[in-house]
């Protein structure tokens, strides 16, 4: 097969495995911010785009985007308890003890015809697949993304110390259900690769230390990871912030690469590549460069071609592109992005 004739799932896979591709994928990872596709409405975007994260494919069909499918698939089913914000403000938690797992275990890692997986969409997405049209992914809530949904943010840091035991429980009934969960997915569909939702860094880096990691969340990585590559599913884990350290941790774990890369937070994708030779990395285009016009985005560009060359990166936008960029400007990005696209093919 020559390169030039590539599916988008193809295409996706011969970036990921370190081969030639006779392009790189033109994706976004993530969809819009609404106030953006809002501004973009007002400069000639199609008022019958919803703002809604609903009309993301048909967005991206409209600015001839490789098409990338993504299912999030919840452990917290839409019935469980919500914490109430006014009274308890935002990062509030459901749970402060044993007890209360128990009591909102019911409405946790519940697999039925109705959740958490849509099977008659994953299906329609597996026929896009299969015609070269798509490819896809899917999304599960992490080690440290669950228990914060669970605490709240500011008791769940207290909680590797203060419930050591509620956080393995946590996690261990996590991890079962998330083997449950991929045996699902792979009944409809043969994903490209999938996400673990953890968001655990900031700018100033990881949340919690290496030996935190290794006690409460790589265990579980070590149970759920094998059973993906079985599948030939890769496995990445999605974190903001700056993720320089926990790179290699997760690495030890099996994990196989990393998104979004934002380079706010101080990611520098030269560096990490030199670290991580052989991570899987979707992302690192610093958003902020995108209202500054083609000059500011060409050099973005040219930092992050030598690695796009390399193969197993993948360059998109480093988050939601923000609603101060422009409609020119996004369809000026798109433009370098298909010409620097073609010049990272080896």
């Amino acid at each position: 097969m020559k390169t030039s004739d590539m599916t988008v799932s193809e295409r996706f896979q011969a970036v990921m495995d370190f081969k030639p591709f006779d392009r790189l994928p033109i994706m976004e990872w993530a969809c819009w911010w609404d106030k953006t596709l809002a501004r973009w409405q007002t400069e000639g975007l199609p008022a019958h785009f919803s703002t809604h994260w609903k009309d993301r494919y048909e967005i991206c069909k409209y600015f001839d985007l490789d098409l990338c499918y993504q299912g999030w698939y919840r452990s917290v089913h839409w019935k469980c308890p919500k914490p109430d914000a006014e009274k308890a403000g935002h990062g509030a938690g459901i749970i402060a003890d044993m007890d209360d797992y128990e009591r909102v275990r019911e409405h946790l890692f519940v697999i039925d015809d109705e959740w958490p997986i849509n099977k008659a969409e994953l299906s329609a997405w597996a026929e896009d697949q299969k015609k070269g049209k798509a490819a896809i992914w899917f999304t599960l809530d992490g080690f440290f993304w669950l228990p914060r949904t669970l605490f709240g943010d500011e008791e769940h840091l207290y909680a590797f110390y203060d419930h050591p035991e509620l956080m393995h429980r946590i996690n261990q009934d996590n991890a079962d259900w998330m083997i449950r969960m991929i045996d699902e997915i792979c009944k409809v569909a043969q994903p490209d690769f999938m996400t673990f939702a953890e968001d655990m860094s900031y700018k100033a880096g990881p949340m919690l230390s290496k030996a935190h990691f290794e006690e409460f969340m790589k265990p579980y990585y070590e149970k759920v990871v094998p059973h993906l590559k079985e599948r030939g599913i890769r496995a990445l884990v999605d974190s903001d912030g700056n993720i320089h350290e926990p790179a290699g941790w997760f690495a030890e774990a099996g994990i196989e690469g990393m998104l979004p890369m934002e380079r706010q937070s101080g990611v520098d994708m030269a560096r990490l590549r030199q670290e991580n030779p052989k991570q899987i990395y979707i992302g690192g285009f610093d958003k902020m460069t995108m209202p500054e016009g083609e000059s500011a985005m060409r050099v973005e560009f040219e930092k992050l071609l030598p690695v796009a060359k390399q193969g197993g990166y993948i360059i998109s936008c480093d988050h939601q592109t923000p609603p101060g960029v422009s409609l020119e400007n996004y369809r000026l990005y798109l433009k370098l992005f298909r010409e620097y696209a073609e010049l990272a093919a080896r």
